[in-house]
């Protein structure tokens, strides 16, 4: 598939998650009410939107390199800040789901998209063109991101 084309998709569905997700949480004001809550709820929103907005900056950069991998950069350190936020207030409301558990290799993929957007070489050995892995790495970001807001929904938040 021509990476164009992938993260023009991925754009379109991570803010129609977005959307959706402002649904979801519109609907539970008990989420709203509360600083926490409110603050995990806007965690999965960040799960869906800053791959967005990755998937953006690489459809804009085009074959200017420097546009994607900054936007990569500036999304990379966004994701470590928003997910190390994210799981501090989810440790505190004692979730124990598995996306949850493991919401710490989020942000280890966060620092991998940091890193290959900084060091493009280091995307070598992998046969691929950088863009392209880090398109991998967006898709688990985005896997990560559904499987959060899947236990967030079936989960007793308090």
């Amino acid at each position: 598939m021509n990476t164009d084309v992938f993260y023009q998709i991925v754009a379109g569905v991570c803010f129609v998650l977005c959307g959706l997700w402002w649904d979801v949480a519109k609907d539970r004001s008990d989420w709203l009410k509360d600083d926490q809550l409110r603050s995990i709820a806007g965690g999965v929103y960040a799960s869906f939107l800053i791959p967005g907005a990755m998937s953006l900056g690489a459809q804009v950069g085009g074959e200017n390199k420097l546009v994607w991998r900054t936007v990569f950069v500036i999304a990379a350190l966004l994701g470590i800040y928003f997910s190390v936020r994210l799981l501090t207030h989810l440790k505190q409301h004692n979730q124990h789901g598995f996306f949850t558990r493991s919401r710490w290799l989020v942000i280890l993929v966060y620092v991998v998209v940091l890193v290959l957007a900084l060091f493009p070489e280091l995307a070598g050995p992998t046969g691929l063109k950088p863009i392209q892995v880090e398109a991998f790495l967006v898709i688990l970001l985005i896997l990560s991101g559904h499987g959060l807001a899947w236990e967030m929904l079936t989960s007793r938040l308090s």
